[in-house]
């Protein structure tokens, strides 16, 4: 028979199982009325025949199994008894399959949810043709690099780029791009759109076809160009254009430019930049119209776009950087900047390009977060652990209560294997249950995550749709707790003796020591397993604590910033911007509630830096340090409550003509050897791209305080004068403290600067929000370590309450008879707690060994605190044993209402 004609047999089988059954049916009459037939033509009377043949014949039942078994259709028939059947169990038993669900369903959902995000940011590849084949052209040594990078990721100067592009053969195509914000709105509050700078070929080379219109081509990218249109993203074009079937030539405004739209990419193109989605796409060259000011096209030593190529068939990228390796010296030699630092030349002229696989793109997200999903991944794996030992215990629990089913299905002559599969059927049932809740769960729980990640003006995008990854591993982990928590019961329960079922009481039957020890040890288990995750709870939670409150040199509190553009007044030239600010902080200062207002250059926290290095005026260069940098005017250290230790603040008197002067802090002055006494010392900073090396006379002295982030300790800073800057910024960030509400002060700066012009734009940000958006990991891993932590526990509180319960059961006529023979309520309160903390101790010595073990691969992660921290715990195993005891209370209550009569009667 062939394969065809068997499955067609099986399926015929099957779906028309009652026909076939019928059709036995008469086939087994039919033989046994011939043989009957032939012993009545013998002379054996009809009755008697039809005995006789019924006996030779054997059992109809047997033979219909053996039937069944020949077409197959035997396994299939007895999976969906045993499915019917543990359907109806399960719903005979609503509170257990409801918790068990629940158990299940938040396990397997914090898994998914996790692994959904890390699917997102580290396995999938960015939705382009032949991801495979991109790489990204960077720096192999940044040995010698000097310049300002506008990106986080490794980028190139806008001539390395065009160089390359131009007399390369390595790629079968290259692109260029970089991340930038673009206002769209004419005045007053920003309004962002993630943007990007792209080069001409840049779609050409993803492979990525417009839905509507045209997307760029080389020819829109050349020096000169203007404006030549935009790109545009779906979701721009359904959340700012309401989905217009026409969108092509209408006009977005973009720096106050007005724009028009020439093409919109699909739906599942977001950009490069796994994180972020971008909403207009404009050519390189539009850098100069939309920057009136400071063109990086011809900037060398500026380092902001980001460079891939595409390899070409048979290529790799060994082969590409061998080839880069050989282009890489004309490169460079070609585009060595004019203003590059003389000591640094030689560095720049061997510079080497390589080429790295991208076809994941590019994310910060990846990077920042990587390490610490891995770790709330394992965290959620344990709770689901927890879960699962939890449900094995019930299962046990439950199967004890079967026990004399399952001995009297054994002694009629039930297989082993097929009570074994009937209990793993009920396993399936439940795992299918708590998986499917759980993905639904995941959906939730991963879209939280993604809002927990992001920041108010820089919200995140991932593609958090299912793949074939997130369904197999939910599906995985279904079977799999499926096994942990359903095969145990299931072998236990096939190895009941009958003779043991048949006894006067079922409480022979349970009392077995070794069944009760196997629960015992899962409780064990419990215990360890969930102070291994409120440890990881207490010690993330007060690592954040730490964090909030160490000593930053300032006080956030009361500080709004507030980020001005004046990017539409350029018609002021340099010599009066320093004017502008400074008349603009003054009205400021005016304004009811103010304290104090000042300019800053590097926002505190916020992750931005600039260093340079220094040394005393006259002394060796080699005896000098590296110090950070920050502009600043008058006021700042005031509204920022940074403590002026000696000297003066900048004054009126600090300009562009006059000496350059710097305030230091106390790091600078100890590390750099000054004296007690800095005011009137001089030190010099070496060169820079931008400026010549300097001399800088120090008139102040301050506290130390943060620089870059809270984790840091206290470095060197200094700071210049913000007035002396001879090229000032058309941007300004202004940090003021006031005394009255931040709504107030929003609104009367928000008046001030619209009647100083209408068109310069203004964004408002607590300081103390910014210190806490710079926490964004520190407080995930506090909030969902803290629910896991929380959850594990109640979950093991449950699992030893179960226990107690049953132990209180067993041994009612035990305590019965104690209470008849004169013990007190007391004593049989004391004897079940005692059980209780015996199955608690050895559980808390073994999850203490093993925190301190798993909290060692989470050190870089604390602040503030050691793996072994003694407080930390103490306090998570008296918590956890509160817990736990608390949940023996109540079987240890019952167990002294015990009637000594009613005890024994059970003997």
């Amino acid at each position: 028979m062939t394969l065809w004609s068997r499955l067609r047999f099986w399926l015929r089988a099957i779906l028309g199982r009652a026909h076939m059954e019928s059709e036995m049916d008469a086939e087994l009459r039919f033989h046994i009325e011939a043989f009957a037939e032939d012993l009545v033509r013998s002379g054996v009377p009809r009755t008697e025949a039809l005995r006789r043949a019924r006996i030779e014949f054997g059992g109809i039942e047997r033979a219909k199994e053996e039937c069944r078994e020949a077409r197959g259709t035997n396994f299939t028939e007895n999976a969906f008894q045993d499915l019917r059947h543990g359907a109806r169990s399960l719903g005979g038993s609503p509170v257990f399959t409801i918790v068990a669900t629940l158990s299940l369903a938040l396990g397997i959902g914090a898994n998914t949810a996790i692994f959904q995000l890390i699917d997102a940011l580290r396995l999938r590849t960015i939705p382009v043709k032949e991801p495979s084949q991109l790489v990204t052209v960077q720096l192999a040594d940044r040995t010698g690099w000097r310049g300002s990078q506008a990106s986080v990721y490794p980028t190139l100067t806008n001539a390395i780029w065009e160089k390359l592009r131009d007399n390369q053969d390595i790629f079968s195509g290259a692109l260029a791009w970089t991340s930038n914000n673009f206002d769209l709105t004419p005045g007053g509050e920003v309004r962002l759109a993630q943007g990007l700078f792209v080069s001409g070929d840049f779609f050409r080379v993803l492979g990525v076809r417009p839905l509507m219109g045209r997307v760029f081509t080389a020819a829109d990218d050349g020096r000169g160009c203007g404006l030549p249109g935009a790109v545009v993203s779906y979701a721009f074009w359904q959340r700012e254009l309401g989905g217009d079937p026409s969108p092509i030539g209408r006009k977005v405004t973009l720096n106050s430019h007005p724009t028009e739209i020439i093409g919109v990419t699909p739906p599942d193109f977001f950009g490069l930049e796994v994180g972020r989605s971008y909403d207009v796409a404009v050519p390189i060259c539009s850098q100069a119209v939309l920057w009136s000011e400071g063109n990086w096209l011809d900037a060398g030593t500026v380092w902001w776009l980001n460079v891939m190529g595409r390899l070409k068939p048979g290529s790799t990228p060994e082969k590409a950087n061998a080839q880069l390796a050989v282009i890489s010296s004309g490169i460079f030699q070609a585009t060595l900047p004019s203003n590059y630092p003389a000591e640094n030349v030689k560095d720049y002229i061997k510079f080497k390009l390589a080429a790295v696989p991208a076809g994941s793109g590019v994310s910060w997200l990846r990077t920042q977060y990587s390490d610490s999903l891995s770790l709330l991944l394992g965290t959620a794996a344990l709770v689901l652990l927890i879960a699962c030992t939890n449900l094995a215990n019930l299962m046990l629990a439950r199967a004890t209560t079967r026990e004399h089913e399952f001995a009297v299905r054994l002694a009629i002559g039930a297989a082993r294997g097929r009570l074994i599969r009937q209990l793993m059927t009920e396993s399936i049932l439940l795992a299918l249950l708590g998986g499917a809740f759980g993905l639904f769960l995941a959906g939730i729980l991963s879209h939280f995550l993604v809002a927990s990640l992001g920041t108010q003006g820089d919200p995140l995008f991932l593609d958090l749709k299912p793949d074939w990854r997130v369904l197999t591993f939910t599906l995985g982990l279904a079977v799999l707790t499926c096994i942990l928590f359903g095969l145990a019961p299931g072998l236990r329960a096939s190895h009941i003796s009958p003779s043991e079922a048949f006894r006067t009481t079922s409480r022979s039957v349970t009392a077995s020591r070794n069944r009760f020890g196997f629960r015992q040890v899962l409780v064990v288990s419990q215990v360890a397993l969930s102070l291994v995750l409120v440890v990881g709870a207490l010690l993330f939670s007060s690592s954040l604590r730490n964090l909030l409150t160490v000593d930053t040199g300032f006080l956030p509190k009361g500080v709004l910033i507030t980020d001005l553009d004046l990017f539409r007044r350029l018609t002021v030239p340099y010599a009066g911007r320093a004017a502008f600010k400074q008349d603009l902080l003054e009205k400021i200062r005016a304004l009811p509630g103010v304290v104090s207002a000042g300019e800053v250059g590097i926002l505190p926290l916020n992750g931005g830096s600039t260093d340079n290095r220094v040394w005393v005026e006259g002394a060796n260069r080699a005896s000098g340090l590296d110090s950070r940098f920050n502009w600043v005017s008058d006021g700042y250290f005031k509204a920022m409550a940074v403590a002026l230790l000696a000297g003066r603040d900048f004054n009126d008197h600090d300009t562009v003509p006059s000496p350059k002067v710097a305030i230091v802090n106390q790091s600078f002055v100890r590390k750099l050897g000054i004296g007690v006494n800095p005011i009137g010392s001089t030190f010099r900073r070496e060169a820079t791209p931008s400026e010549p090396e300097q001399s800088f006379e120090i008139v102040g002295l301050v506290g130390d305080t943060k620089y870059s982030s809270l984790r840091e300790e206290f470095g060197p800073i200094a700071y210049l004068c913000a007035a002396q800057d001879p090229k000032p910024s058309p941007f300004a960030q202004f940090v003021i403290r006031s005394a009255v509400p931040p709504s107030e002060t929003v609104s009367s700066v928000r008046r001030l600067v619209a009647q100083a012009s209408p068109l310069i734009t203004l964004d408002f940000l607590p300081f103390e929000g910014t210190v806490l958006e710079g926490l964004i990991r520190e407080r995930l891993l506090a909030k969902l370590s803290g629910f896991f932590g929380l959850l594990a526990a109640l979950i093991a509180a449950v699992g030893l309450y179960g226990v107690m319960s049953y132990l209180v059961a067993r041994r009612t006529n035990e305590f019965g008879i104690r209470m008849a023979l004169g013990a007190q309520k007391r004593d049989i309160l004391s004897l079940v707690l005692r059980s209780a903390a015996l199955l608690l101790a050895p559980g808390l010595v073994l999850g203490a060994i093993l925190s301190v073990a798993v909290a060692q691969a989470a050190r870089a992660m604390l602040f503030g605190l050691k793996p072994t921290d003694t407080g930390v715990l103490v306090t998570a195993m008296a918590g956890l044993g509160f817990i736990a005891l608390l949940a023996s209370f109540l079987p240890a209550r019952r167990a002294t209402r015990v009637d000594p009569m009613v005890a024994l009667r059970y003997e």
